[in-house]
């Protein structure tokens, strides 16, 4: 056992206790220099001002208190309105936004469109950066301008890494760098990472390099029920006896490596910078999953050039991304099947190539119009090759095989500052999305799939959507204390290569396919259309005239999605195998149990509400200053056509309340977060209920001028929860049975967040 489960230990406790004593002791120090940098405490509610109209940016200095906390970079995310989590690996979590995950948003990182070349969505776009390479993120949450919008519905999330730095003029040459290190105690998670800068005026040469590894994770108690079922795997037929306690949670394991080097020339105001990256993953355990990730390498170059006009700024960019991922079992599930197969080897190969011109051009004082077009070619290659001599042999099954999904874009979008108190933003977007496959084959020519293969072979699988987009956005500004934004959007996402050409009904091909982690199996459907979702919202903004004191924020939606991309119960119609198929008579009915479903349109509806806020307690005592933090988001999802049903995956009311005292170079936080009961479930997915809870959070940094050192307490109490967007546990045991047996995972178990553990980190700049 990783955690102390009772009282803290006595260490800990002395340790604390002198943290909280030196600060205050601290009352009476002198004032720190000017020259000293201090730390940025993310303050929620607190937004900077920003030109584009409903967006939140965050920079590096308000995300340097979470680089201890979290090696996934998603999580980032978890202080900004409207953003929640959905579960998966430790370093690849997926954002959320009002409801709307996944492919539903556009996730840019250094202006790459990346795409999760993976059947369960294994290396999301933020896998891709470590926390340590982050120099900023903007938000745009439910309505994006269609020149950061495009094949997506719930919003935007644009992550840059840190910017290239050059010397000052006269100052000869720069360098720079810093390193850092971090301890976690749930898990034993150790991570280190390292960057540095070296620059003439002109020329800059950066490298960042990062790495993160962690055991399984232990839960607030145990929460797993008793029987064989969840013994790691329990039977002789599949040569294992391992074991795991009742509070380890299986699968959460993982490493992770990333590498970038940063070439940058610039001349006046023009610059040119290459970015070359690479990461290597070599496993990452899944609790929701079937399948545990055992390798995954990325390879990244992205060349973009930057000008200043007279007119305006022009910006131009070319990218290209290659990823090989392979998926199977890790020591916590079952590895041998049916005596001779060593797993389930699965490998997936994607390519992605991109181009994006764009221009802002300043047609007066008053007006900015910005055009562009992009271009995306994405290739995919999906295929599980054969294993032992029984059923998964002998051919190679072909999952998606020659997989094609290539994006035309062009937008227009015209900004106006009518008066000081009126802005306005208009643009328009087309998209031509165009997707093929190749034929398939499944391991053999038998019954079980071959009459799925020949009606997928059989059929025209080349698919063109012409999607449009349109977003209206207006800004009054009636005094220096008030903000009113407002607006309407129509925003068109197209289906992935899995939600259309996944084509086996067997039941061990349909639980490789699971984008939502719900412990189910899924098969594609050609006939998808896109989503075309429309949204109104609006945000009422108090705060000082300064917007550094004080703040309020309230902001409201509604969104209406014709054709959402659900999923329905799959029957005796939906397949043409003989035999082995799991679209049958009793799964239409099933309940309490794991269920096989159809990718399918239905229109559906979100609505809600974000309220932040931020307010001074107290203000230069001799204690220092304190500052009240809330952060209030609900979320309601339905179906609006067809069987009455909510939607996946949504959630429930939750608030973050939170206080700040900073205090020379000491700053500590208090956070509570609260979560109400999930009870408004997909019923069509068998989706579980979760109770509500609440966590106690603890943090604390000291800032020197180079050093900076976190130390805190994550769930304090080491309460035992669930988190409702945590997806089913399918962690450990017999994951992929032929058919229903000891050892393999019961429905009924969601995943369970983490239970206590203390972290420490240190980052030194020189």
């Amino acid at each position: 056992m990783l955690l102390p489960r009772k009282p803290l230990p006595l260490a800990v406790t002395l340790a604390l206790s002198a943290l909280w004593n030196n600060a205050a002791a601290q009352s009476a120090a002198p004032s720190v220099p000017p020259d000293t940098p201090l730390m940025t405490v993310v303050v929620v509610g607190s937004e900077p001002t920003d030109v584009e109209p409903n967006s939140v940016t965050l920079d590096a200095d308000a995300l340097l208190p979470l680089r201890a906390v979290t090696s996934d970079t998603a999580s980032l995310l978890r202080d900004s309105p409207g953003v929640s989590l959905t579960g998966a690996g430790g370093v690849s979590s997926l954002p959320a936004i009002r409801g709307l995950a996944d492919d539903r948003l556009r996730i840019k990182v250094d202006g790459m469109d990346l795409i999760s070349a993976c059947g369960n969505h294994m290396n999301p776009p933020l896998s891709y950066l470590d926390p340590t390479q982050v120099g900023s993120i903007k938000v745009f949450a439910g309505i994006a301008p269609v020149s950061s919008g495009g094949d997506s519905i719930g919003g935007t999330i644009l992550v840059e890494s840190a910017a290239p730095e050059f010397a000052a003029a006269g100052q000869g040459t720069l360098a720079k760098g810093e390193a850092g290190t971090f301890y976690r105690s749930n898990g034993n998670a150790v991570g280190a990472n390292l960057a540095a800068t070296a620059a003439g005026e002109t020329l800059s040469v950066s490298y960042s390099g990062s790495t993160a590894q962690s055991g399984n994770y232990t839960a607030g108690g145990d929460f797993k029920p008793a029987g064989l079922a969840y013994i790691a795997t329990a039977q002789s037929l599949y040569n294992s006896t391992k074991w795991l306690p009742g509070d380890e949670v299986g699968s959460t394991q993982y490493k992770s490596t990333n590498q970038s080097l940063g070439v940058a020339l610039r001349h006046d105001q023009h610059l040119l910078d290459l970015k070359l990256g690479y990461q290597h993953i070599p496993y990452q355990g899944y609790p929701n999953q079937r399948m545990d990730m055992t390798d995954n390498t990325s390879t990244q170059a992205n060349l973009r050039y930057t000008g200043r006009y007279d007119w305006g700024r022009l910006e131009a960019r070319v990218y290209r991304e290659h990823t090989e991922h392979e998926m199977n079992f890790l020591e916590d599930k079952a590895f041998w099947y049916s005596g001779n197969a060593p797993g389930m080897p699965m490998l997936t190969e994607g390519r992605n190539t991109g181009a994006v011109l764009k221009a802002d051009i300043d047609l007066s004082t008053r007006d900015t119009l910005r055009v562009g077009s992009e271009f995306q070619r994405y290739r995919l290659d999906d295929w599980w090759p054969p294993s032992g001599s029984g059923g998964m042999s002998p051919n190679a099954f072909l999952n998606i095989n020659d997989g094609e999904r290539d994006r035309y874009a062009a937008f227009a979008e015209w900004e106006a500052q009518w008066a000081p108190q009126w802005l306005s933003l208009i643009g328009l977007r087309h998209e031509t999305v165009r997707m093929d496959a190749g034929p398939v084959q499944g391991y053999s020519a038998n019954g079980t799939y071959a009459g799925d293969a020949a009606a997928f072979n059989a059929s025209d699988r080349a698919r063109t959507d012409a999607n449009w987009d349109l977003t209206a956005l207006a800004r009054h500004t009636p005094s220096r204390t008030q903000t009113v934004e407002f607006g309407y959007a129509r925003k068109t996402r197209s289906p992935n290569l899995y939600e259309r050409y996944t084509w086996s009904t067997g039941g061990m091909a349909m639980n490789m396919i699971n984008l939502a982690g719900d412990g189910n199996g899924y098969v594609g459907n050609l006939d998808l259309a896109p989503e075309i979702a429309h949204t109104v919202s609006a945000s009422f903004d108090w705060h000082d005239a300064g917007q550094t004191e004080w703040g309020l924020k309230i902001a409201p939606y509604y969104t209406y999605v014709d054709d959402y991309i659900n999923a329905r119960r799959c029957g005796p119609g939906d397949t043409a195998a003989t035999s082995g198929t799991r679209c049958n008579a009793a799964n239409l009915t099933a309940t309490d149990q794991f269920v096989f479903l159809k990718f399918d349109n239905q229109d559906a509806q979100l609505y809600g509400f974000d309220v932040s806020g931020h307010f001074p307690l107290a203000k230069n005592t001799a204690y220092g200053s304190f500052t009240a933090n809330g952060l209030l988001s609900y979320v309601r999802g339905r179906t609006a056509s067809g069987p009455d049903d909510n939607l996946y995956n949504i959630m429930p009311l939750n608030a973050k309340l939170s206080v700040t005292q900073r205090h020379g170079r000491w700053t500590h936080l208090a956070e509570v977060h609260l979560v109400d009961a999930k009870t408004e479930v997909s019923h069509i997915r068998n989706e579980i209920e979760t109770p509500g809870y609440a966590l106690l959070n603890l943090r604390s940094s000291h800032a020197w001028k180079k050093v900076r050192l976190d130390v805190g307490i994550e769930n304090v109490f080491d309460r035992l929860y669930y988190h409702p967007l945590g997806g089913a546990y399918v962690g450990q045991g017999i994951t992929m049975p032929p058919m229903a047996v000891a050892g393999s995972p019961a429905w009924g178990t969601a995943v369970p967040g983490m239970g206590r553990s203390l972290h420490v980190g240190l980052n030194v700049q020189f």
